[in-house]
């Protein structure tokens, strides 16, 4: 090779195996390995910013459609369960989780800025700040997100490291509705009668204590929880796990056999079936409260992915 050529060719950069992208004010897709792994839409008319969809390793994708799809054989309940958030139903009165409406009860979680994204060979990340306003636009909190995507040869990893700040005395309410989210895929529901035959329901919910399926996991604390089925004819799971540095850890998981997957430190008094339990817990002005999490898209089931083990990794991070 000609040595101009080849100096050339060593100035070229290298392709990264993570690719993070803005387009516009409207969202930031993440490829990996030159496939689309998910969009984070984060765009103005956004009543709280969400990924979606989520896909495995093979591509195939874990989270439903609907409501930014409208997929064959999906139900159509709950259309504020948009891909992955992370959000509270009741905060100084304000409802941000099933806030698909505006004004009224409804706050709005809104971009203030992208901090950065960088791509990588390994991983890249997606750092950003939002605003949790009131109706009146007013802010209550700031959060600040940073999100890892990492590539690995059998999972699709990423990492949550999520602050928020109180503007002013504020109050997570006690309520289920929250925190930290996925809306699943039909197929790794939980198999239910009440639920359309197309496609086959085929998740099985399993946690870190060994409890399984919804009437032993829902409202119960533990470190992680997964679904795991079979999607499009491939055997696919995914977990959350819960950081042993999180408040209340570990948490409480609203994990519902429709395909709700959720991480909540507030829902006490639902949770622990005891109106005398209080899970409410108040910020004054300038206070913190640090999130982090990890969500695991693996092949197979739990056992064969060794989620335990992954977790006991993850929890000394």
């Amino acid at each position: 090779m000609k040595p101009v050529l080849w100096g050339i060719l060593l100035l070229l950069p290298v392709a990264a195996q993570v690719r993070i992208a803005e387009h516009g004010v409207e969202r930031i897709s993440v490829e990996i390995d030159g496939r689309p792994f998910t969009d984070f839409f984060i765009g103005p008319e956004t009543n709280k910013p969400y990924l979606h969809p989520l896909r495995s390793v093979s591509g195939k994708v874990v989270t439903r459609g609907y409501p930014m799809e409208n997929i064959a054989g999906e139900t159509h309940d709950h259309p504020h369960h948009r891909g992955l958030w992370f959000a509270h139903g009741d905060v100084n009165g304000y409802d941000f989780w099933g806030n698909e409406g505006r004004g009224g009860k409804f706050g709005r979680i809104v971009l203030a800025k992208v901090n950065g994204v960088s791509s990588g060979k390994d991983s890249g990340t997606i750092d950003a700040s939002f605003l949790w306003q009131d109706p009146a636009g007013k802010p209550l909190l700031g959060e600040a997100r940073r999100m890892t995507f990492y590539a690995g040869k059998d999972v699709r990893t990423i990492d949550f490291d999520i602050t928020l700040s109180a503007r002013e005395k504020v109050i997570f309410g006690d309520t289920k509705e929250g925190v930290f989210a996925i809306r699943l895929a039909s197929a790794l529901e939980e198999p239910r009668p009440d639920a359309p035959t197309q496609p086959e329901r085929t998740g099985k919910m399993v946690d870190s204590e060994g409890r399984h399926g919804e009437k032993e996991i829902w409202g119960k604390r533990a470190d992680w929880a997964d679904f795991a089925g079979i999607v499009d004819g491939e055997a696919l799971g995914i977990a959350i796990f819960d950081h042993p540095s999180n408040p209340r850890h570990p948490t409480w998981w609203h994990a519902r056999s429709y395909g709700l997957f959720a991480a909540n430190i507030f829902g006490l008094h639902d949770f622990e079936h005891d109106n005398s339990k209080n899970g409410s817990l108040t910020l004054a002005p300038g206070e913190t409260l640090r999130f982090r999490y990890r969500v695991v898209i693996h092949s197979g089931d739990p056992r064969s992915a060794n989620i335990a083990q992954l977790y006991s990794v993850y929890s000394l991070r």
